[in-house]
């Protein structure tokens, strides 16, 4: 079997929503590896915010993140897009008149206002993951080093299709549900970074596997040689891919990786 390159989301395929990684899924991810084969995060979380230490203590051979938006490999930045500043000053004005309640997603920082997010689950729990590395948007204004943007679109008041007309050209608008939407800089998608990635390991797009649960997989799992989706993902990602595996917690990748024939 020629070398394949796996590449996994992490919310809802790798872990579950209180971080927990099941042991099979790391088991599953060595035997890959050892066999010759490579594992790659591909997340629409930004560098930032890849840190807790059961996932990268797993030793994948390298990080997709920001939607496309960066690869790294041994700890350096093989690609990296940032939003000039004098556009996300912009955007940021421009998403806000329209009521969006935005994060901004950076490589060392994610940026949020409290009083935006007070109470709110998503932000507690950045909060709590952040630490300090989590910046207001009003303090550093103008100042952010960002990739792309997340968003509270509390409906009614949100005007989603509003913000769409003016900055469509510019980011994708990625609709988990009416009110959270991802802002990813147009021509960057979990999609594009897999391309990069098999350039630099002059791997065949036919040899890449990803796996995925949600909206923002659906670009990869088109795109790679084989997709895979969870059981427990959605409607759309499993429409979307080649494979459908057990949930998370059922041993999904190990099934999987199984199943292909990788383990």
């Amino acid at each position: 079997m020629s070398r394949k390159a796996v590449f996994f989301d992490i919310d809802g395929t790798l872990w579950d929503t209180h971080s927990v990684i099941p042991d099979s899924t790391v088991d599953a991810i060595h035997q890959l590896q050892k066999n010759g084969h490579l594992a790659f995060i591909n997340t629409g979380r930004t560098r930032a915010f890849v840190r807790r230490k059961n996932l990268l203590d797993i030793g994948f051979d390298g990080i997709c993140c920001g939607c496309g938006t960066m690869l790294e490999l041994n700890g350096k930045a093989e690609y990296y897009y940032k939003i000039p500043c004098d556009f996300a000053i912009y955007t940021v004005e421009t998403i806000r008149k329209f009521r969006f309640r935005p994060v901004l997603e950076g490589r060392y920082h994610l940026y949020l206002d409290d009083e935006d997010f007070a109470g709110d689950f998503f932000g507690m729990k950045l909060r709590d993951e952040m630490g300090t590395d989590l910046w207001t948007i009003r303090d550093h204004w103008g100042k952010w080093e960002i990739s792309k943007m997340s968003c509270s679109t509390p409906q009614p008041e949100a005007d989603l299709a509003a913000a769409q007309k003016v900055l469509g050209k510019d980011y994708e608008f990625m609709s988990h549900n009416p009110e959270v939407v991802e802002l990813v800089p147009m021509g960057h998608t979990k999609a594009t970074i897999i391309d990069k990635v098999c350039e630099r390991f002059d791997i065949d797009l036919a040899d890449t596997i990803a796996v995925g649960d949600g909206v923002n997989d659906l670009e990869m799992l088109h795109h790679a040689g084989t997709g895979v989706a969870m059981g427990s993902g959605t409607d759309e990602a499993k429409a979307a891919a080649d494979l459908v595996t057990t949930g998370l917690k059922e041993d999904g990748i190990m099934n999987a990786m199984k199943k292909l024939g990788l383990i």
